[in-house]
């Protein structure tokens, strides 16, 4: 997969998260607001659970909004081996057993997976410890996580 194509998905994934956010937390408005939702009693809490609800998917819709406008204007940037990994870098990882994963080095939407099978692309920040361990390695550099070592097998 490349790098454009991988940014237009993933970009499309947040429009589409967010849609479908949205429209949930405007449902738990409705319903924490709702005439029937008002407590009868201090044990009635179904206004304010729903209330708590609406409140959480609101927060998550201006996180996902913010990565959005972020991932829209994101500018990729080919590999460069005198900077090492950075972020809009797509890495390509090998564990000893000679199995292959490869990660994209966003600035946001940690854990968002693009694609299936083969062609699997996880994104991570480089607030994560992976993405931590990756920025400024060169392909052919070894990262251990967990106490797995992981080599770097080529970086887009």
């Amino acid at each position: 997969m490349d790098k454009p194509r991988l940014l237009a998905q993933i970009v499309a994934t947040l429009e589409h998260d967010l849609d479908v956010l949205t429209r949930a937390a405007q449902t738990a408005y409705e319903a924490a607001t709702a005439e029937e939702n008002i407590a009868e009693n201090k044990y009635d809490t179904l206004g304010l659970e729903a209330s708590y609800l609406a409140t959480g998917q609101a927060r998550r819709s201006a996180e996902i909004r913010q990565g959005l406008l972020i991932y829209q204007q994101l500018l990729l940037r080919d590999y460069d081996p005198a900077r090492g990994v950075q972020v809009s870098n797509l890495v390509t990882l090998e564990d000893e057993d000679g199995g292959q994963r490869r990660v994209f080095l966003g600035p946001e939407a940690a854990g968002l997976k693009i694609g299936e099978g083969d062609g699997l692309v996880t994104v991570i920040t480089p607030r994560s410890p992976l993405g931590q361990l990756l920025l400024g390695k060169k392909v052919d550099d070894e990262v251990s996580l967990g106490g797995q070592v992981l080599f770097i097998v080529d970086v887009a």
